[in-house]
């Protein structure tokens, strides 16, 4: 190991005394959540893994396992999270959280990401630039072994749905051909999300790869079907694919569909979407429906999937 110089040493702590009153935490409160940083941090953890265990946040935060217990137990008296024992080995028990735990988690995280905006937003825009490459820099160096594009899942925000509505039309109409009436539909479909959008009963997804858009994906009721849910506008950007976004998309949308008593989940897809078909094949899902027809400019076989939850 290398020696620091004590300047280097000294540059080291005066940063970090600067960014943590930049980012408040020196307040009690994260984020006036009513929760310690730690608290904050594991709920955040939750929230955004799949397959997590109170071993795993342990062994990478470098937690007391008392003190996590302790936390884990306040969350679970408040009906925040459910521990669920892994298919694969029965003494692992999976962490998730409940949709109480998710409404109490939405407002930390809408505050994070305001507070986070406004900070970039005393900047120009090639300053901002400059400072989230910076920040990549600091955790190449720091974490050299871990990886430098990790995946993000966060519900929507205002501006998203924008985004999901227009990429699904430039990257069909490229790799597909398929016409601005397609646009139309997704329009339809993501308005009806918005309109009548039930937050114990449905949700959105966005994932995220080193702060930019990587993909989405829907779950929404159906109408009348009150045990039957149904997959929607799963997408992952052409840049992000081959890094397992789009399983994880609907891993999520199966894992929260169970969480809310469905009984069943169906989608709508097509022939030629062969990486989307070989996802829902892999999780399970089964080709109930086929037709063909005439949609958007072109020829397409037209599918329903199913799964029982």
């Amino acid at each position: 190991m290398n020696a620091a110089p004590d300047s280097r040493v000294a540059a080291v702590r005066r940063f970090n005394r600067f960014y943590t009153t930049q980012i408040g935490l020196l307040k009690p409160a994260y984020l006036d959540s009513g929760l310690s940083l730690t608290q904050a941090r594991v709920l955040y953890e939750i929230a955004n893994r799949n397959g997590l265990t109170a071993k795993d946040l342990a062994e990478e935060f470098d937690l007391d396992a008392g003190y996590l217990s302790r936390i884990l137990s306040m969350y679970a008296r408040r009906g925040w999270i459910r521990r669920q024992a892994s298919p694969d080995d029965a003494r692992r028990q999976h962490l998730t959280l409940t949709p109480k735990g998710r409404a109490a988690y939405a407002p930390l995280e809408t505050r994070s990401e305001s507070t986070t905006r406004a900070l970039l937003g005393r900047l120009p825009e090639n300053a901002q630039s400059r400072l989230v490459a910076a920040m990549q820099t600091i955790e190449r160096l720091l974490a050299p072994g871990k990886n430098e594009t990790p995946n993000l899942l966060r519900p929507h925000r205002p501006g998203d749905i924008g985004w999901i509505i227009s990429r699904h039309a430039a990257i069909y109409g490229r790799e597909y051909g398929w016409d601005e009436t397609f646009e139309r539909v997704v329009a339809e479909i993501a308005a009806a999300f918005l309109k009548n959008f039930d937050p114990k009963r449905e949700h959105c997804w966005i994932a995220e790869r080193d702060g930019e858009f990587a993909g989405c994906v829907f779950l929404v009721r159906r109408p009348g079907q009150p045990k039957m849910c149904q997959l929607r506008l799963l997408l992952v950007e052409p840049s992000a694919r081959g890094l397992g976004i789009g399983s994880r998309l609907v891993e999520e949308c199966l894992r929260f569909a169970r969480q809310c008593g469905y009984r069943q989940m169906m989608l709508w897809t097509h022939a030629c979407l062969t990486a989307a078909r070989a996802i829902y094949k892999k999780a399970g899902f089964r080709l109930t429906e086929s037709e063909k027809k005439r949609n958007w400019g072109c020829d397409v076989v037209s599918e329903i999937w199913e799964i029982d939850l």
